[in-house]
């Protein structure tokens, strides 16, 4: 199966899954920029295309170009995939990943969850601010959750990607 990861990451926990995911495939990978600056035609070459982004506010950052391309692409195998600071277990991941995609999309893609964590010096100032005010807001409703995250943690593991590999080499 011939694969494409492409990614957007914005302090390299999306890169990294990214990254073991195309070599678990023996895909190539691109970041969202490079992809965009190709033609349609391209994209025709591949079995699997795989779109990762960040997790900001229950959505895959910057999955837009990917979800107006699903219909396109109907009859390869379709996956996303968002890496994020809460646990794989957290009860709010199967909410989040259960509004990724609609009926119709859900009908020939999948959306998959991968815990990350968080990296305060690689952020953007203003993402700093939101997510110190946040941590502030969560102390107060759980203590523990809320120290978490106050500072920078790094819970990936190659083995979160096991269900979307899964899902790949299932046959049609």
């Amino acid at each position: 199966m011939k694969s494409l990861v492409v990614y957007t990451s914005q302090t390299g926990f999306t890169e990294q899954y990214a990254t073991w995911l195309s070599e678990k495939l023996n895909g190539q990978i691109m970041t969202l920029d490079e992809a965009k600056g190709r033609v349609s035609a391209f994209f025709e070459n591949f079995d699997a295309l795989i779109y990762g982004g960040w997790a900001m506010a229950g959505k895959i950052q910057k999955a837009d170009w990917f979800l107006e391309r699903l219909e396109s692409w109907k009859g390869k195998k379709l996956a996303l995939f968002m890496v994020g600071a809460s646990p794989n277990e957290s009860p709010d991941v199967p909410k989040v990943l259960e509004q990724i995609l609609d009926e119709n999309q859900k009908q020939y893609a999948k959306a998959f969850y991968c815990q990350g964590g968080l990296n305060y010096d690689k952020m953007s100032l203003l993402n700093k601010i939101v997510m110190k005010i946040f941590a502030g807001v969560m102390k107060k409703k759980n203590p523990e959750a809320g120290e978490m995250v106050s500072k920078s943690y790094n819970i990936a593991d190659p083995k979160y990607l096991d269900p979307l590999i899964a899902y790949l080499k299932e046959v049609k």
